[in-house]
């Protein structure tokens, strides 16, 4: 069922068109004239709209506009007794999903209702397709276009389809889990399963018992025989998050698997052979762990065959933009929010923000924006406050010095002086190519061109 309003002058009309659709299941609204339906449309949840084009006031064509402009979502069909071809063309290329000349029959009425009730969820199905093929040349959601991310790209495609061990190191927050997902959904063993298991968040005995299984009898509590971790992966990939946390004990049996690819279940001597790919990840400085006698150095070796080290959000400040932008037309699906983008002004204070949780922090924060938005773009004022507190140390000159008696720098002159810096130091990492930096800075060239302009930058 739809919940549908008809626009139209003639009451024969309107009252035929109503009471065939309210038959068929809808819900029906109507108006005859073009304020009335501007009224009945300030109410949310209309699906679809029957404007007649000499609709008393101002006709269908401007309702259409009027409309759509509110919910881009909304199918028009537009009617008349007196249409031409032209007006047809002109109703299309306005975004009308259909166009019916009067007389029409029932049956031509019903096809055109359900093809322009369809039409939104097809929109949809193709934005999903699209944005699945876009997230898999963008190696599974990996975002960036700072030199490291690219060479980490790089290291991720060319190891993805192979056995090798793959250690991932980085600050908790900078996506080890994403490079984990991507070295998966990029092999060949993308169809089988992918096994996350966070070592930190377990004690050795239940770690143990969680990865390599148990014998009914095994232990106090056991009982029935429990397959582990490692055969759930079978034929996919294991990921074994903040390894540096682990045990001794577990590190020897961790360095069997390695070698022979093979496990015992705790209480149990027979071998079982596992098909895996092993990932690995931690936020601990291994080698000082291996130095220090924490960290066994034979598995240490073993496991850094392939390493990928993930540089924090604040050493990568041109990936900042492109990753809220991200998050944000991510959250906006999800949460059903018609939040387009972000400020020039919000930007700025995302790209000055110290971001210590990393993407993930800047993850959560695009999130709350956009439960909390209440515009279609997001403002500094949906952005959390303490974000102002992280705001990065940057010099300035003694007239921008205030004592505690004087007043506080204007916000708008300090995110003007920290946009000054951010596109000069833009400008200098690209060697000038102002094309290139409007890319990296998530901004078209007209925008860039005035923005060097007003701060005089050359």
């Amino acid at each position: 069922m739809a919940k549908i309003l008809i626009a139209d002058s003639d009451r024969q009309s309107l009252d035929d068109l109503a009471a065939f659709l309210t038959q068929s299941g809808h819900e029906v609204a109507t108006a005859t004239s073009d304020l009335q339906a501007r009224e009945h449309l300030k109410e949310s949840g209309y699906n679809l709209l029957l404007a007649d084009l000499d609709l008393r006031e101002a006709g269908g064509l401007q309702l259409l506009h009027a409309a759509r402009k509110d919910n881009a979502d909304l199918g028009v069909i537009l009617l008349t007794a007196f249409g031409s071809v032209e007006d047809a063309v002109a109703a299309m290329q306005s975004g009308a999903s259909d166009f019916l000349r009067k007389p029409f029959s029932n049956e031509q009425l019903q096809v055109a209702v359900d093809r322009a009730l369809e039409r939104p969820n097809l929109l949809q199905e193709n934005d999903h397709l699209r944005q699945a093929l876009d997230d898999r040349v963008r190696v599974d959601n990996l975002i960036g276009d700072d030199p490291r991310m690219q060479t980490i790209f790089k290291t991720v495609k060319a190891v993805a389809d192979t056995r090798t061990t793959a250690l991932v190191t980085g600050e908790s927050g900078t996506g080890k889990t994403v490079v984990a997902r991507a070295l998966h959904q990029m092999s060949s063993r993308r169809n089988g399963p992918f096994i996350e298991v966070n070592c930190g968040a377990l004690p050795e005995t239940l770690l143990e018992s969680e990865l390599f299984g148990h014998t009914r009898g095994a232990f106090t509590g056991a009982h029935r025989d429990k397959p582990g971790k490692f055969e759930a992966a079978q034929n996919g990939t294991i990921f074994l998050d903040e390894i540096g946390t682990s045990s001794p004990a577990f590190q020897v049996k961790l360095l069997r698997v390695l070698q022979d690819r093979i496990i015992e279940r705790i209480g149990d001597h027979q071998s079982i052979e596992v098909d895996v790919r092993i990932v690995l990840a931690t936020n601990m400085d291994l080698e000082e762990a291996v130095r220090d006698g924490r960290f066994r150095e034979d598995l240490y070796y073993r496991i850094n065959v392939v390493a990928i080290e993930m540089p924090p959000l604040r050493q990568r400040p041109a990936d900042i933009v492109p990753l809220a932008r991200h998050f944000l037309g991510r959250f906006a699906a999800e949460h059903g929010k018609p939040i387009e983008d972000l400020t020039e002004e919000a930007l700025q204070m995302l790209i000055q923000a110290r971001w210590p949780g990393n993407v993930r922090q800047l993850e959560n924060v695009i999130e709350r924006a956009v439960v909390f938005g209440q515009k279609n773009v997001i403002d500094t004022t949906d952005l959390p406050a303490t974000l102002l507190g992280e705001i990065r140390d940057t010099p300035v000159t003694p007239a921008h010095t205030t004592t505690d008696n004087e007043s506080p720098t204007p916000l708008k002159a300090a995110l003007g002086a920290a946009e000054k810096r951010i596109l000069e130091q833009a400008l200098t990492h690209c060697d000038g190519n102002r094309e290139r930096t409007a890319r990296v800075l998530g901004i078209n060239r007209s925008t860039l061109f005035a923005k060097l302009r007003r701060h005089g930058v050359r």
